[in-house]
């Protein structure tokens, strides 16, 4: 275009260039489990989250490809194996997260780093879900992180795992309800209490928890306490429970370890039943299975 030509189009062409531009994003602020509020100026787009249940959160709501790091327990989907592992989320790497860019970092609401990294300018949101409802709490905020209607984000996926955990229910053999249970999360023994996700899991499936709300979501306890109670069946990890004969002195006495009445799962069925995430309902299902098959 000739100069002068451009001089007598100025005000009608800066209106058009003007209405050509895309529309600025909105600031995205969400609060946080602390209460406190975070506000990004845009939707993330290099994310790095320090605990495996946000990283399959981020996931399920189809926001994979933004993250650019993981910790180092982070293994699902596929995908997230793929890439920077930066420490652990209680202990991670700032100089690996920093050196990656993220205009997000998740984190666990444990994590001693969270003052580390803002310090040094990043957006942290602290996030951890220790019940159903923190759960979908999660969902929701990651959500609204990743600027999806909830629609098309959380209440999808929620809508999922409820449809796919109500199956499991009814899948319940009638015999089991009201039955006693002991959940392992960890050696220690490291107990999931009645308040925990894992305990409102059993609970859905009509199973009774020996260890009560009172104790916390996932009191440490004596091993006595579950000779004491001697519950119709146990549950755990096969690293915390051994593949094998007693776990702790003293529990061979107990009905479930003489009637063969433990479910002890491997370590990546461990991670779906210890992740408050979008696979609870799969955890749900191994759950179900094992009780199902052990009380024949």
């Amino acid at each position: 275009m000739r100069p002068w030509r451009l001089a007598f189009a100025g005000p009608g062409l800066a209106l058009c260039l003007a209405l050509a531009q895309p529309a600025a994003r909105a600031a995205i602020q969400v609060t946080d489990g602390r209460g406190v509020q975070v506000e990004l100026p845009a939707p993330p787009q290099r994310i790095v989250s320090l605990l495996p249940s946000l990283t399959e959160t981020v996931c399920a709501l189809g926001g994979c490809q933004r993250l650019v790091g993981v910790d180092r327990y982070s293994n699902w989907p596929a995908h997230v194996k793929t890439l920077p592992v930066v420490g652990g989320g209680i202990d991670p790497n700032i100089e690996a997260i920093v050196a990656l860019k993220p205009d997000l970092v998740l984190v666990s609401m444990a994590s001693r780093s969270v003052a580390r990294l803002q310090a040094l300018g990043l957006k942290v949101v602290a996030l951890e879900p220790r019940t159903h409802a923190d759960a979908q709490a999660v969902l929701r905020t990651v959500g609204q992180l990743l600027d999806l209607p909830p629609e098309q984000g959380a209440d999808r996926v929620w809508a999922a795992i409820e449809a796919r955990m109500q199956k499991v229910e009814r899948s319940m053999a009638p015999a089991l309800r009201g039955q006693t249970v002991y959940f392992e999360v960890n050696r220690g023994p490291f107990a999931a209490g009645e308040s925990s996700f894992i305990g409102e899991t059993l609970a859905r499936l009509g199973m009774r928890n020996i260890v009560g709300a009172q104790l916390g979501p996932f009191p440490r306890i004596n091993p006595e306490f579950v000779v004491r109670a001697d519950p119709d069946f146990i549950l755990g990890g096969d690293r915390s429970l051994g593949t094998s004969g007693e776990p702790y002195p003293g529990w061979g006495r107990m009905r479930a370890m003489q009637a063969g009445r433990v479910c002890r799962f491997e370590p990546a069925e461990l991670d779906v039943l210890v992740r408050a995430g979008p696979r609870m309902a799969e955890g749900a299902a191994l759950m179900a299975r094992c009780l199902n098959r052990a009380a024949r």
